[in-house]
């Protein structure tokens, strides 16, 4: 968007009233035109901490497909609500919250909290909903030393103050994670987190969501004027504006009403926890076959005794036989898979599932193409001059082959009934032959021109409006429906397992169909295993929750021991941990290289070591993938997530987010040193707040007990380890460490142990408790309760209890006092008898391991005075308790 026609209509009218007691609403329209067009405005009271603002005329609609369905009022008090014609003001207190919109100008929002002395949001007076040719921009109040977050995607920091950013998508092979944008996600969600002060002493927070899927910019201070100041700008290049204004008293709480907006995060299948596998050069062999280089792959990783719960299969697997040799998405090579239903058994039987890489274009050489174009699948092209194209068909240079090679062909139209099914039937028939989830790749939609055309017959169309071009509906809008098609085709075809997408670009509503996405196509650099933590953590706020990294990079030159072994001791503290790559180089444009967890025999017991401790901890990854489905709570957070009123979070290193985060409530993980080679200690961050009173605990050597409120310096060599310091007070429940399956009985069961025959059952649990050592003051008294949520882990929503297990714990001088409970929280819904409505955790009627730090040598006794065994000591040198949970 480097245009700017910018109009500030000035002069408004109050409208009729169509507030009511539930929504209370002012309804404004310019006296001025712009171009012959009056601009409404509206702004409305949904619920408590949810305001939505409108910004339209006839020829600025609002955007025709919305990433979120306006949300309805939810039962309230009847908010107070003054509106005052002379003064030109509106005012309606929602909860705490006092709105006010004065329009003795341009219109001006504007949000207070009872106690707080200045505004929590305030919009920029007279120059506020403006026109801009045709788009609109929206500039807002900017405060430099706040924290902002979100945006789906951007390159580090995590702070996006004082930094401008396109909001749209880019296919951006082997991007620079600290400086390149756009990158794949088309999130235009901001969250300004203010810093506490002496006359606000609490953390604010406030988020601004724009519904359109219009390409857009979003300037974070980054502009400044001697008559403005410093601001904020969201412009928009098409159509008006429906932005959503978010009000919590904290990040948690304002990241929880966005998703109230657009939807909670999906359930994650619990095999998606473990090692995810790949890399392109697989597919693309010929010779030994690719089916029979996959299977050797996955027969190596147990000759190494890595375990490995999923493969993603490249695109080699669709590349045509005989020249020219292009991607063809859903068709089959049948010279590198003879028999694809022999080969998913195969890996089936191994115990690894298989994401199969599906990209939404088709090549001109495909052999769907002309009966596609026919169809009208495809998008048109008014301006097309080709005489063979009498169908006016959009044609773009496509990725075919190798790395920067192209053919010419055209994107599916996903509002093409034509479209949209063939891309539907594709996909069953993927899953129909063993493939497991669908992996939409290439799905950026960064195609040449705003004017090419929509059929629009997918998608409900406002009766005035008329036009159908690509600029106005969004391209991202394509990037959501083939979500939708890939979910719905994954629903049909096995309707009693949850589906699972997995998706490259995105949108807001995007992830209503796809439970995971990933960071694109990095590259293999010191700097970018740094920036993709910041990345992650605005992944994470933008409800990108089941999101990680390809470890070890995916393009550029292969890790050394050291960088690889670095990035595995970071990766298993993600809540993805996949390694996929593809090395190109000058003699190897087609194939490329790949990342091997054994590449590096020296680092390979390392490597084994990490991959091994993630699927230990698979039970908290997957209680995180619950809490993140049912609260919008994502596992990993800044470090001053929760504690914001520790002044320390709020210096640089921290807002920076690319060295220390939390993953889940009890592990700090990383610190400054261990992005860079030959470095054996790294700096943390300790954050102070009530439940850190405590400290936290080193879990690996030398096993310290640290105070929080501090910086310390950690033993951090590459050959031994990271940083994770636990918080004394949590606990984290661990099971095997390989691939388990929480089904035993049942159809579905049956079903399952026939196809993944050498899936070990989940029938084991431990917990590991990091009670302050019995020096610290204050830690002899201090009782901590822990939860943590389980269900079967494939079964679709709705079709199997959500457990909670609670656990409490009492240390004192010579002992910890320990009593641990389960029951069901969320029941199943009746869905027929073969569903698993009484399924309970499979290690339940066993009971629980305890196990303690390093260094602990208190007793553990059950609080209810039941027996305990001492099992003695574990292969770490642990001591280990066995206790009884009550059900």
């Amino acid at each position: 968007m480097l245009h700017q026609f910018e109009n500030t209509p000035q002069q408004y009218a109050l409208q009729e009233q169509a507030s009511t007691a539930a929504t209370p609403s002012v309804a404004l329209r310019s006296t001025e035109a712009v171009n012959g067009n009056h601009f409404d405005f509206t702004f409305e009271a949904v619920r408590p901490g949810v305001f939505r603002t409108t910004f339209t005329s006839p020829s600025h609609p609002l955007p025709p497909f919305p990433s979120a369905k306006r949300v309805e009022a939810s039962s309230q008090d009847a908010p107070k609500t003054t509106v005052n014609a002379e003064s030109k003001t509106f005012s309606v207190v929602s909860g705490d919250v006092t709105a006010t919109v004065d329009w003795s100008g341009a219109p001006v929002v504007s949000l207070n909290r009872e106690g707080v002395a200045k505004p929590l949001y305030k919009d920029m007076d007279y120059r506020s909903y403006v026109v801009d040719g045709t788009g609109v921009a929206h500039y807002s109040s900017y405060k430099k030393d706040d924290l902002y977050v979100g945006l789906g995607e951007k390159a580090g920091p995590m702070n996006l103050a004082g930094r401008g950013f396109q909001i749209t998508a880019s296919d951006t092979f082997g991007y620079d994670a600290l400086r390149t944008d756009p990158l794949y996600k088309h999130i235009p969600l901001l969250l300004h987190v203010s810093r506490p002060t002496p006359a606000q002493p609490t953390s604010q927070c406030v988020g601004l969501f724009s519904t359109s899927h219009s390409r857009g910019t979003w300037n974070v201070g980054s502009e400044i004027d001697g008559m403005w100041g410093h601001f904020k700008v969201y412009r928009q290049a098409y159509g008006g504006l429906e932005q959503y204004l978010l009000v919590g008293n904290s990040v948690a709480e304002v990241v929880r009403l966005y998703a109230d907006v657009v939807g909670y995060p999906l359930l994650t299948p619990r095999y998606m926890m473990g090692y995810v596998s790949g890399g392109m050069k697989y597919t693309m062999e010929d010779d030994p076959r690719a089916a029979d280089v996959i299977l050797d792959f996955i027969d190596k990783c147990a000759k190494h005794d890595i375990p490995v719960s999923a493969f993603q299969m490249s695109s080699g697997y669709t590349i045509a036989e005989q020249p020219p040799k292009t991607r063809n998405v859903f068709t089959w090579n049948y010279h590198r898979f003879p028999d694809p239903r022999a080969f998913t058994a195969a890996c089936h039987k191994r115990g690894v599932r298989l994401l199969a890489n599906i990209k939404p274009y088709v090549l001109a050489n495909h052999p769907a193409y002309p009966e596609l174009k026919a169809a009208n699948a495809f998008f048109k092209d008014p301006s097309s001059t080709r005489n063979d194209d009498d169908l006016q068909t959009g044609i773009a240079r496509l990725w075919s082959a190798g790395g920067g090679e192209s053919g010419e062909g055209s994107h599916i139209d996903f509002t093409s009934k034509a479209g949209f099914q063939w891309w539907y039937n594709g996909c069953k028939a993927l899953k129909s032959v063993g493939i497991d989830a669908m992996w939409n790749d290439n799905n950026e939609y960064n195609i040449f021109s705003d004017d090419w055309e929509c059929a629009l017959e997918t998608v409900p169309t406002p009766d005035a409006l008329k036009s159908s071009k690509v600029g106005l509906w969004g391209r991202a809008m394509h990037t959501e429906l083939m979500g939708k098609s890939s979910h719905d085709a994954c629903v049909e075809a096995v309707p009693d397992e949850r589906p699972l997408v997995l998706t490259r670009s995105a949108t807001a509503g995007t992830m209503r169909y796809a439970c995971t996405s990933w960071s694109g196509d990095n590259v293999t650099s010191w700097d970018g295993m740094r920036g993709a933590n910041a990345i992650s953590l605005n992944a994470g706020v933008s409800l990108l929750q089941c999101y990680g990294h390809d470890i070890g990079g995916f393009e550029g030159p292969q890790p050394t021991p050291e960088h690889l072994v670095r990035w595995v001791q970071i990766g298993i503290y993600q809540p993805r941990f996949a390694i996929n790559c593809y090395k190109t180089s000058e003699d190897d444009n087609l194939v490329g290289g790949v990342i091997e967890p054994w590449m590096h025999p020296t680092a390979t017991p390392l490597v084994r070591a990490a991959i091994k401790r993630r699927y230990e901890l698979v039970p908290y990854t997957y209680s995180g993938a619950l809490q993140s489905h049912l609260t919008a709570l994502p596992s990993m957070r800044w470090t001053g997530w929760g504690y914001e009123n520790d002044p320390e979070v709020w210096t640089t290193p921290l807002l920076s987010g690319d060295t220390q985060f939390w993953f889940g409530d009890a592990f700090i993980v990383g610190g400054d040193g261990i992005y860079s080679p030959g470095s054996s200690e790294a700096r943390v961050y300790l954050p102070k707040g009530d439940d850190t009173a405590s400290g936290f605990l080193n879990v690996n050597a030398p096993y310290e007990w640290l105070p929080a409120g501090q910086w310390h310096t950690i033993s951090s060599a590459w050959h031994a380890s990271i940083p994770v310091l636990a918080r004394c007070g949590s606990a984290v429940p661990v099971g095997r460490n390989l691939p388990t399956t929480s089904r035993k009985e049942g159809k579905h069961a049956e079903a399952e142990q026939a196809e993944f025959p050498s899936v070990a059952l989940d029938d084991w649990r431990g917990v590991e408790v990091y009670p302050a050592p019995s020096t610290v003051e204050g830690a002899k008294s201090s009782t901590s309760t822990v939860t943590w949520l389980e269900d079967d882990g494939i079964s679709a929503e709705g079709r199997s209890p959500i457990y909670e297990v609670t656990l409490t714990y009492t240390p004192s001088a010579n002992s910890i006092e320990v009593a641990a409970s389960a029951a069901s929280k969320v029941a199943s819904s009746d869905q027929g008898d073969d569903v698993p409505r009484t399924w309970a955790p499979l290690w339940l009627a066993n009971g629980l391991d305890v196990i303690l730090a390093v260094g602990e040598e208190r007793v553990v006794k059950a609080a209810d005075g039941q027996a305990v065994e001492d099992k003695g000591r574990d292969a770490k040198g642990r001591r280990v308790y066995h206790i009884s949970v009550k059900a």
